[in-house]
């Protein structure tokens, strides 16, 4: 959901073309699935365009050079996100939440069924993090990189 409420954000205001977002996962157990029909159905509730042709991949090492910022829904993904690439030496790794201020996780709807809290909750951060210089004004070589990572 993140990548596509993201993309919906910089489309809003003009500079999608500055960005590059992609989501992915830190494990294999989705890879190749399409979104998850009831996030499916909130996203098109919001009047959010999603590509129908998306389908899950995971996270890899390289991933590290080729995104300005890989973005973690919850502590669970970031531990595993950091076993995959190692060290962050360039700060690229975040918790969504901490861009609206808020030291939580994503609800993860995986396990609640609340995709209507994870949406808020997602949607709040994005658009905090678009309110950051950094990461509003990029240059057309600097990709940004919303992670969606399933427990």
């Amino acid at each position: 959901m993140a990548e596509f409420i993201l993309k919906a954000l910089v489309r809003a205001r003009g500079i999608g073309h500055l960005y590059y977002i992609e989501s992915a996962a830190v494990s294999d157990e989705e890879t190749g699935n399409p979104i998850y029909p009831p996030a499916r159905r909130c996203l098109h509730r919001h009047g959010v365009l999603f590509d129908e042709n998306k389908r899950a991949r995971k996270v890899t090492k390289a991933d590290y050079t080729g995104f300005d910022r890989l973005i973690c829904m919850d502590q669970g993904n970031l531990s595993w996100l950091r076993r995959i690439i190692g060290d962050d030496p360039e700060n690229k790794v975040h918790l969504m939440m901490s861009y609206a201020g808020k030291h939580q996780d994503v609800a993860d709807p995986w396990y609640t069924g609340d995709f209507e809290t994870t949406y808020q909750d997602i949607l709040e951060a994005c658009e905090a993090m678009l309110c950051v210089s950094s990461i509003s004004v990029p240059s057309l070589n600097s990709p940004l990189r919303s992670a969606k990572m399933p427990g």
